[in-house]
């Protein structure tokens, strides 16, 4: 499965790169400190437009938004890349999870509540607070001992329901918690089950939220064993058609398709192909670490570039 994160290549290798991602995150943020932030103060940029940037947004590890309507399979998918279980899983046929959870590395097991987290400031969730107390009542971090959360860390979000009664009752606005997340996140995982395929209003509306972030949407195609190939066939194609319609992007997405979970496959037909897609899309989140140093530089110089337009208007009124 996904135990060899962070194993292969060696310790030596593995040091090495550790020493040169602390080294380059920390020039970052000795970069932001002395040079951005203090533009950013003089001029009130904070008020308005971004909060400045704390230590947690260069530490942090990189981290996995997964995204699907609900019974899709994305705490089970969680849950296969750990290998174990994690606080705070709920899985079922119905609508389980409800709330945003944070799966993080911990030397102890436990979890902590949505106001105590963004309050942490190890975390890199202070700035959620202006989402309200409905939103943290529904947000919390399970931390637990895995291997695979030493490399990464995993936002696990609540499944999408259809009709304007979901959208209503939740007391905060879903799709900006979500764009909040896209923004922060290294990689997005829109998740479909191979029998539902349909998208929602509420799940076009959360697509939509992450545009400007196109490079990191990956598709995820579960529960494809529960088809015969010819099905398959027709089941991809009716999803590209349905992506097509919400995505407006040249670039056709990468939609790995498989069976996520650790159980026997139901249709062994396309056993290699799910397993190749499997190990295609293992490789993608491994080498995320990697290439968060990169992402961490790119965000910073957009932030500076933004800093400087919206700082030369104001000086122009």
């Amino acid at each position: 499965m996904f135990s060899w994160l962070g194993k292969q290549g060696g310790r030596q290798r593995n040091g090495e790169t550790e020493d040169v991602v602390q080294t380059v995150t920390g020039g970052l943020q000795e970069l932001y400190a002395k040079k951005l932030l203090p533009l950013e103060e003089h001029y009130r940029f904070h008020e308005f437009h971004s909060p400045a940037l704390e230590s947690a947004d260069f530490e942090n590890k990189p981290m996995v938004l997964l995204v699907g309507q609900y019974s899709t399979g994305k705490t089970t998918f969680i849950r296969y890349l750990l290998e174990q279980d994690f606080p705070g899983m709920r899985i079922g046929p119905e609508p389980t999870t409800d709330s945003f959870i944070a799966v993080m590395y911990g030397e102890t097991e436990g979890s902590t509540p949505g106001n105590a987290l963004v309050v942490d400031p190890k975390k890199p969730f202070r700035k959620l607070s202006r989402f309200g107390n409905a939103f943290l009542n529904r947000f919390m971090c399970a931390q637990l001992p895995n291997q695979v959360l030493k490399s990464i860390s995993i936002i696990d979000s609540p499944g999408i329901l259809s009709g304007e009664k979901q959208r209503i009752s939740r007391g905060y606005d879903f799709c900006q918690v979500l764009q909040w997340f896209a923004e922060r996140v290294d990689r997005i995982i829109l998740l479909f089950d191979a029998h539902k395929l349909d998208i929602s209003d509420e799940f076009s509306e959360a697509i939509k939220s992450f545009r400007g972030q196109d490079d990191k949407i990956r598709v995820v195609l579960n529960k494809a064993d529960q088809v015969d190939t010819q099905q398959l066939m027709r089941v991809y194609g009716a999803l590209m058609w349905s992506l097509g319609k919400v995505i407006n992007t040249p670039e056709v997405l990468r939609v790995y398709i498989g069976s996520f979970w650790a159980q026997p496959l139901q249709n062994t037909e396309n056993r290699k192909l799910f397993e190749a897609e499997a190990q295609d899309l293992f490789r993608d989140i491994q080498s995320l670490p990697q290439k968060a140093t990169v992402r961490k530089l790119n965000d910073l110089i957009k932030r500076s570039r933004l800093a400087k337009v919206k700082i030369g208007v104001k000086l122009n009124f």
